[in-house]
């Protein structure tokens, strides 16, 4: 089964061991940081299923760093709990609204902590499921709301160009899509540029895909199709 990776953001050294130690008897990984700074670098460079956030924190506060991940189309998706020292209306109102998951102030009982993040991963995974239209072809898995692709159950790595073509002709198995439509699609009507910058893109995601680059085929003298 897989365990679940949670980022504990906040100062506080002690907070951190009680968190680390109830966590990780629970069954989760946990990672610690003490900065909105770090917990900021840590989610470009580790994939994290919940994010709890102190508000107090020095230099960037948490309702700073709970704005960059939710404006963020990479980390968007990640359930946020915050987790502060203040009761007031207006900074859990402030947070909630900011796009933060569920809070909790401190002092906090572990066991009710656990509940909200038991909750929160659930409404995650319900989430998934209904809303981010995952594309299942044989061996091949696109979902775009964590822009993630799988070929034989192996992450590949694409660039955001080579993502948003593989997913919008994977959408409409059989279509076939001219270049002028996939750069309209991707970047929007009048964008300039060439037929040929959409050829070097799709060569790199068939390379980047391996066997699964046999799914695009190139339609001669129109454009390319997604074979289902």
């Amino acid at each position: 089964m897989k365990r679940e990776k949670i980022l504990v953001v906040d100062d506080e050294e002690d907070i951190l061991e009680l968190m680390d130690y109830n966590l990780a008897k629970e069954g989760y990984m946990v990672t610690c940081v003490h900065t909105g700074e770090e917990a900021l670098a840590g989610v470009k460079s580790e994939f994290y299923d919940l994010i709890i956030l102190d508000l107090m924190l020095p230099e960037v506060d948490g309702l700073e760093v709970c704005k960059m991940l939710k404006n963020d189309s990479e980390t968007a998706h990640i359930p946020i709990i915050m987790l502060t020292a203040k009761a007031e209306d207006t900074d859990i109102i402030v947070g909630l609204e900011l796009g933060a998951d569920d809070y909790i102030t401190k002092p906090f009982s572990p066991k009710v902590l656990i509940a909200r993040i038991r909750a929160a991963l659930r409404r995650e995974k319900k989430k998934i499921l209904k809303d981010t239209g995952i594309i299942t072809i044989r061996d091949l898995v696109i979902n775009p709301a964590r822009r993630q692709v799988f070929v034989k159950n192996k992450l590949i790595e694409l660039t955001a160009g080579e993502f948003n073509i593989l997913y919008l002709l994977a959408q409409r198995p059989g279509w076939v899509f001219t270049r002028n439509r996939i750069i309209d699609a991707i970047k929007g009507e009048g964008f300039a540029i060439t037929d040929r910058s959409v050829d070097v893109q799709i060569a790199g995601l068939r390379k980047d895909l391996g066997e699964g680059g046999r799914y695009i085929e190139t339609v001669r003298g129109i454009g390319y199709k997604f074979k289902g």
